[in-house]
């Protein structure tokens, strides 16, 4: 499917018994209550779906929500995922209890578009129909549908119903087309088995794209699992985009093990999350205030929970009012920043607020703190402010991470974060991201930790990369940490020693003692030639502690008094470059090399000489083609 193909998803909502499903009857010609007790009732109770051709062709997905207060739960969780509402009122009632609560649903999700509908227009004088607009008109006063368009219709003569396709296309198109390229994510609703077929989800597909045989994450459980087949409106498709009305049908995913609210993605992508900080918002008709932890339903996607409120700047919230809150879950659910959630209270159950996800793993915060409230306005503020935030609080993180922390795409999170680049306030480290902070930090830490090191061990050269890269956090990558230790070099701080680093103006400087013991091995070494002992024989011999002894030899040969072949083999530098002419020498008069023809020339032992010719291998000088050496790149003569 094309990247700018456009899906839509149209929902309902309003007061029982609106005619909300006959509309959708009409509109689509699909019968959305399935359920035995909806048909005997003739209410709604559970979530209906249908297909809706519209005159220009595009199909859109509608989702029929219920109208009952006692099926909230059921209307919310079908309503999260729509793009534009058909707000429906029968005009012998007019505005209802329903119409009100799921107005204020409506508007508190922020739908990007809707339309006011007025149904059964056949059993009512034009008058009448004139003074129900007008009481609508009020009730959606001041908000997303203050200016929306009304459409007069009837179900049961199908007058209305062509203009408000119309309409429905012309409001449609002017909504932006959904980028596919994310991650996939699909908030599950419906969950059955079907004989033959094994589990199968439904859901509305907010990001990315499915195909049949993609490896997809169920999350809860967080198994991952494959996608035997998919449908979109009850066809088999080759693949589902953004904004589709979407069946899967899971291989190998107990449906036992799932539930409505679990969500399907991208495996290794989302996480799920037990606290959220977020901006919380009270209607202005909420029966009392909330009070500091007070409980209450959440409803963020398809996902009901219940959470406990911790208000952070104050005791007590009043209806009507806005604040920054943590909210904690009883139960993990998936969520993204920017997300938007219902609350309800907690008993007895009516919809008080609602809000949207600041930040969907945030830390514990104490309360009162004026610093921590200042953090979470400027987390609130934009997508800078938040990575910022985020690369403060993690030190170092990937771009990938980032993505899925902010629920922004790959190139707004790198757009972000090179002008945060350009500010001075973060810095890219090959394959990692760090803020300023941390990385002042760490070049202290680094520096602390060489300056600790040549402390306790005044012999040595330096420190070794591997112990240098422990004072850093684990999370740290080793990319992340050469790049640092480059910088920080470049600026003069440090200096490379071979396999060490160290202080720019440190020396070795070893005692009288240490420098009789250094000169021993030193002579003993040049003594030996060719034929000198191997290192645990010489410590052996020289009666040094294993400790004195690993102290001395990087010692001697950071100093180039040795050259050390293998953690066994050294040589004195005088036999070392003995050796290296030695080699010079055949290959002026030879084109190939033996071990056993360089063993003559050397005069040493046979394992001697093949660590030897190994490390001329190391470096280049020689290549080995078979059971012979040939030339490469000999070192000039000094």
């Amino acid at each position: 499917m094309s990247k700018t193909e456009h899906h839509v998803i149209i929902g309902t909502a309003g007061h029982v018994d609106h005619g909300k499903t006959a509309l959708i009857g009409a509109l689509t010609g699909v019968e959305t209550d399935r359920l035995t007790e909806e048909k005997k009732r003739g209410i709604s109770i559970d979530l209906g779906f249908a297909p809706f051709r519209l005159p220009g062709g595009m199909i859109a997905g509608v989702v029929d929500v219920p109208g009952h207060e006692k099926f909230i739960s059921n209307m919310l969780t079908g309503i999260g995922g729509i793009d534009l509402v058909l707000l429906v009122v029968d005009v012998n009632e007019g505005v209802m209890p329903q119409t009100r609560e799921h107005l204020q649903i409506l508007d508190l999700l922020q739908i990007p578009q809707g339309i006011i509908v007025l149904t059964k227009c056949d059993l009512a004088e034009e008058d009448w129909i004139d003074i129900v607009e007008e009481e609508v008109r009020e009730e959606v006063s001041g908000t997303f549908l203050e200016k929306a368009p009304v459409a007069r219709v009837s179900a049961i003569t199908g007058d209305g119903l062509d203009g408000l396709a119309s309409l429905i296309e012309t409001k449609a198109r002017t909504l932006p087309i959904k980028d596919a390229d994310g991650p996939m994510r699909l908030p599950i609703d419906r969950h059955f088995t079907l004989s033959g077929f094994g589990t199968v989800i439904t859901g509305t597909l907010l990001s990315g794209r499915v195909r049949a045989g993609d490896m997809v994450e169920v999350l809860p459980p967080g198994d991952t699992v494959r996608v035997r087949e998919v449908q979109v409106h009850g066809k088999q498709v080759e693949e589902a985009s953004a904004g589709q009305r979407v069946a899967l049908n899971l291989a190998g995913l107990d449906r036992e093990r799932i539930r409505r609210g679990a969500v399907v993605g991208t495996p290794k992508v989302f996480e799920q999350t037990t606290c959220i900080d977020a901006r919380l918002t009270l209607l202005a008709d909420a029966p009392r205030p909330l009070k500091f932890r007070d409980p209450v339903h959440l409803y963020l996607g398809t996902a009901r929970v219940v959470g406990l409120v911790a208000l952070l700047d104050r005791d007590l919230m009043e209806p009507g009012e806005s604040a920054i809150v943590q909210i904690h879950l009883d139960r993990p659910l998936v969520a993204h920043r920017e997300d938007r959630f219902i609350v309800r209270s907690y008993s007895p159950m009516t919809t008080i607020g609602g809000g949207r996800v600041l930040d969907p793993r945030p830390v514990k915060h104490r309360r009162f703190r004026t610093e921590i409230m200042e953090a979470l306005k400027d987390l609130e503020s934009g997508e800078k402010s938040f990575l910022l935030q985020k690369l403060s609080d993690q030190q170092s993180t990937t771009v990938k991470n980032l993505e899925l922390l902010s629920g922004l795409g790959r190139e707004r999170v790198e757009k972000n974060l090179r002008q945060l680049e350009e500010e001075g306030l973060a810095w890219q480290l090959v394959d990692q991201w760090a803020a300023s902070d941390a990385l002042a930090s760490w070049r202290h830490r680094l520096r602390d930790a060489t300056t600790r090191f040549h402390s306790e061990n005044p012999l040595q050269p330096g420190i070794p990369h591997a112990t240098l890269k422990g004072a850093l956090p684990d999370k740290v990558s080793s990319k992340a940490f050469q790049k640092l230790l480059t910088m920080i070099i470049d600026d003069g701080q440090l200096v490379r020693k071979g396999e060490w680093i160290a202080l720019s103006d440190w020396t070795p400087q070893p005692t009288r003692q240490q420098a009789e013991d250094l000169e021993k091995i030193e002579a003993a070494y040049q003594r030996g030639g060719a034929l000198v002992k191997n290192r645990n024989e010489m410590i052996e011999r020289l009666n040094l502690t294993p400790e004195q002894a690993d102290t001395y030899f990087t010692f001697l040969f950071a100093e180039g008094r040795l050259v050390k072949l293998t953690e066994e083999t050294y040589l004195h530098a005088e036999t070392y470059q003995n050796a290296v002419q030695l080699l010079r020498d055949h290959f002026a008069q030879n084109e190939t090399l033996t071990l056993a023809q360089f063993r003559d020339l050397f005069g040493s032992a046979r394992k001697q000489v093949q660590a030897l010719l190994e490390h001329f291998d190391s470096l280049k000088y020689t290549r080995r083609v078979g059971d012979e050496r040939v030339a490469w790149k000999l070192p000039e003569k000094d």
